[in-house]
């Protein structure tokens, strides 16, 4: 059996059999994603019962907002991810600690500008989104302020929690996961029922909350020294720093475009009134646990895919694909038949009422064969920023949500405008974002199996250079910005 200290140690991923390997990694993450999702859910649950339906909709109102500035971080976690993962693989202790330092330097100086800028576009960007007046527009205002304030804890927490998954430590991330959502559920419930505090209380509690997980990974990982070393020193921004950028800004802008695409999206969905508001942000929570696995697997195909790359294992590549793509879709199914099965009870904790529990169960209907197709892209995806090619991801998500699914989602509003639907059909936003995924996951398959991503391995190198120089470690330079 294995001790406490081996549960909580770093995973080699580039040995043994790799369906064991990317479950190990996977299984932790996803059952820190339900937690995570517990307490997003019970923040929906509470403003709910405690506040109102409309509340409901300003929480649903400030999310996309949020997001949008968050892409930084999504971003620049990914770039951290990868090159944790490759450098741990290749037992490069000088650059895995390089890394990690320049990282802590580069996310407070994300923080810093996210927490002025956000702060400075909150109102104007609420009333382009035709945010209704009112009480959901204070509340919406009033969250997204307190958020950004506090952005430093959120993006230490999600940057160190990744670079403890990046080295296979993904029990540690799950223990302070759910440290983080104890914390948040009980601040939720005093904030909100206790003080009186509205929606703004939700967003007191998600701050403080991950604050503390933030400062539970590192010192987590000040007990790391058999592994990386923390020095001053390391804090000096590199050529390292260009690199994390260099594999993280597509997925930053990836997370943007997302972002982006939902604020139309939003634009669209404010114009059908509170209640679409409210129920659209119902599916949002219930969308967030069955989105769990893809993301989960998603995220092990990244570790694994960098770990192996950085061991020069790239035989294990293929296998792994395939058995960590079969999970994903299992596990996905599995997850969707529950939530289509418990559909109305499950609608009925964040609203009583029943047109509300109808028209959300109705749209996650509509959404349902998507989860499983997401569960394939996810998987493709995570093993082609893994190989370090998070430029196809990035193509491939502004095609669908860009060019497709926004488009899509204003021109079957339009067509199905009636005189009892002036706005047109409510649920060309569910439509609109189905039809996204099925094509993002038949792209996502033709351009792994083109193989473009490959021209990053060593193995695969067709541009006359050595086998490995693609993936050569980042110089460092010398003198004092490497030591």
């Amino acid at each position: 059996m294995a001790s406490l200290k081996e549960i909580f140690s770093p995973k080699d991923m580039s040995v043994g059999t790799p369906a064991v390997r990317i479950a190990e990694f996977a299984i932790p993450m996803l059952i820190g994603n339900i937690a995570q999702q517990l307490y997003n859910t019970v923040d929906t649950i509470v403003v709910s019962n405690f506040v109102g339906d409309n509340a409901l909709s300003a929480v649903g109102g400030a999310a996309p907002i949020l997001n949008l500035m968050l892409a930084l971080m999504i971003g620049l976690s990914t770039g951290v991810g990868v090159l944790v993962s490759q450098y741990f693989g290749a037992r490069d202790r000088k650059m895995l600690s390089l890394t990690i330092g320049n990282c802590i330097t580069l996310t407070a100086i994300g923080s810093v500008i996210i927490m002025i800028i956000g702060s400075l576009i909150t109102t104007p960007l609420l009333e382009a989104l035709n945010t209704p007046e009112g009480d959901i527009f204070r509340w919406c205002r009033d969250y997204l302020l307190v958020c950004f304030i506090g952005i430093v804890g959120m993006f230490y927490y999600n940057i160190l929690s990744g670079v403890l998954r990046g080295m296979g430590d993904s029990i540690s991330a799950l223990v302070f996961l759910l440290i983080s959502a104890a914390i948040n559920i009980v601040l939720d419930i005093w904030f909100v029922a206790g003080l009186g505090l509205e929606v703004m209380g939700v967003a007191l509690a998600t701050v403080i909350s991950q604050a503390i997980s933030a400062i539970c990974c590192y010192v987590k990982m000040m007990f790391m020294r058999d592994v990386f070393d923390i020095k001053l020193r390391y804090f000096k921004l590199t050529r390292v720093t260009v690199e994390m950028l260099r594999l993280g800004v597509p997925s930053g802008v990836t997370q943007a475009i997302f972002s982006v695409a939902m604020l139309l999206v939003q634009s669209l969905t404010n114009s059908f009134g509170p209640d679409v508001m409210a129920a659209n942000v119902v599916v949002m929570r219930v969308d967030g646990f069955a989105m769990m696995p893809n993301f989960s697997f998603g995220q092990a195909m990244t570790m694994y895919a960098g770990q192996n790359v950085g061991a020069r294992k790239l035989d294990r590549l293929k296998s792994g694909t395939i058995q960590g793509t079969v999970m994903a879709v299992s596990v996905s199914a599995f997850f969707l038949g529950l939530i289509l099965l418990f559909g109305h009870p499950l609608m009925g904790l964040f609203t009583k009422t029943e047109a509300l529990i109808e028209m959300s169960f109705g749209m996650m209907c509509i959404l349902a064969v998507g989860y499983v197709a997401m569960g394939v892209t996810q998987s493709l995806a995570g093993v082609m920023r893994g190989a370090g090619d998070t430029m196809t991801p990035m193509w491939i998500s502004l095609i669908t949500t860009v060019i497709l699914r926004v488009p899509l989602a204003y021109a079957i509003a339009w067509f199905t405008r009636t005189e009892a639907l002036p706005k047109g059909d409510y649920r060309a936003i569910p439509i609109s974002l189905l039809v996204s995924w099925l094509i993002g996951m038949l792209i996502h398959v033709v351009a792994f199996a083109a193989g473009r991503w490959k021209r990053r391995l060593p193995m695969f190198a067709t541009d006359g250079t050595q086998a490995g120089d693609d993936l050569a470690p980042v110089d460092a330079g010398s003198g004092s910005d490497a030591e």
